[in-house]
């Protein structure tokens, strides 16, 4: 069991690590997009579009890295207090409640919504826009898969937690 949540832990680390290059592109892209408009009056759509492009996929393939960092926002009033076998708990529960079936929901509303996009090539609406929406819209099920997959991580840790404290 651990042996799995090391590999999992693993394989989020680093595409977490590889995604904070995006966040240092998109910055880069943005002055560049600012520094064309406003310095030289030169737009482009693509560029524009470029930036969402990695926005989004920081904040969908990302969301696995801060689940498995414990960034994501919580009202720990309680939590903080809590022994590590009670916080165990909570994650555990959390995570089979909520989190997993979160992720699956989310994976199979958006299968038909992507292969409908893929079906047609779907492409920017914009002229001069990236011929990639169909792109963009995978990251849906591809940040549902790799939510359930940390999830199910943290689940098993804090099922660790459990066994061992019951010894």
């Amino acid at each position: 069991m651990l042996a799995l949540v090391a590999a999992i832990d693993r394989f989020t680390e680093a595409s977490g690590r590889l995604l904070a290059w995006l966040a240092v592109a998109m910055a880069l892209l943005t002055a560049l997009v600012v520094v064309l408009r406003y310095g030289f009056n030169i737009g482009s759509i693509a560029a524009q579009e470029a930036i969402t492009y990695i926005h989004g996929t920081l904040f969908t393939l990302g969301a696995a890295y801060t689940l498995k960092r414990d960034g994501h926002v919580r009202v720990d009033i309680f939590y903080r207090r809590f022994s590590a076998r009670a916080q165990a708990w909570v994650n555990g529960v959390g995570s089979i409640v909520f989190l997993l079936p979160l992720c699956a929901f989310i994976f199979c509303i958006s299968w038909n919504y992507v292969a409908e996009s893929w079906a047609i090539r779907e492409s920017s609406p914009e002229p001069g826009g990236i011929p990639a929406v169909f792109l963009l819209k995978s990251l849906l099920p591809l940040m549902a898969a790799t939510l359930f997959l940390q999830g199910l991580a943290e689940t098993l840790r804090s099922a660790a937690v459990l066994m061992r404290a019951s010894e």
